[in-house]
């Protein structure tokens, strides 16, 4: 598997990690939260399953609406079954990534990006990475125990078979 494809396996098994982590988890641990972190644990996760969604939308050629509110909370149950579609669009997308070339709209400030999917592809390991880590940061921090997310662990599951 190239790196990248194995990167994007990453990404989305460490979700995938993740949401199976928090159903064992009670209640309460969804709406911890921490200062310093986008917010409440579930709705963390909401917001990296819902941007993702948008970076595919971007890179499938079909850009999404600008975005105008805060993403919605969903369940476990929604945001796994939105994970394992776009764990297979993450495929699709990077098996014809060198035919995409993205143009991304000015949005605020920030001018038209052209020739921006490098960007998006960037931008989605890093959210991914960042938002996972506040959540596991929320859970320790509120004495919760949380998740072995790593590529270490990744690969030793999936790979060192």
């Amino acid at each position: 598997m190239d790196p990248l494809s194995e990167a994007f396996q990453h990404h989305t098994w460490a979700t995938e990690q993740l949401i199976r982590h928090m159903r064992k988890l009670p209640p309460e641990a969804l709406s911890a939260s921490s200062p310093g972190v986008y917010g409440e644990v579930l709705a963390t996760l909401s917001h990296l399953i819902s941007a993702d969604s948008r970076y595919l939308r971007y890179l499938e050629g079909t850009p999404p609406p600008p975005k105008t509110a805060p993403d919605p909370i969903k369940t476990l149950d929604e945001l796994s079954d939105l994970l394992r579609d776009q764990a297979v669009r993450w495929r699709m997308v990077l098996a014809r990534i060198g035919e995409i070339d993205v143009t991304l709209p000015a949005r605020g400030t920030r001018p038209v990006l052209p020739h921006a999917t490098n960007l998006l592809i960037g931008q989605a390991l890093h959210h991914g990475n960042d938002h996972r880590t506040q959540i596991c940061t929320v859970l320790s921090t509120n004495g919760f125990e949380s998740p072995d997310l790593d590529v270490w662990r990744y690969w030793m599951e999936r790979r060192a078979q």
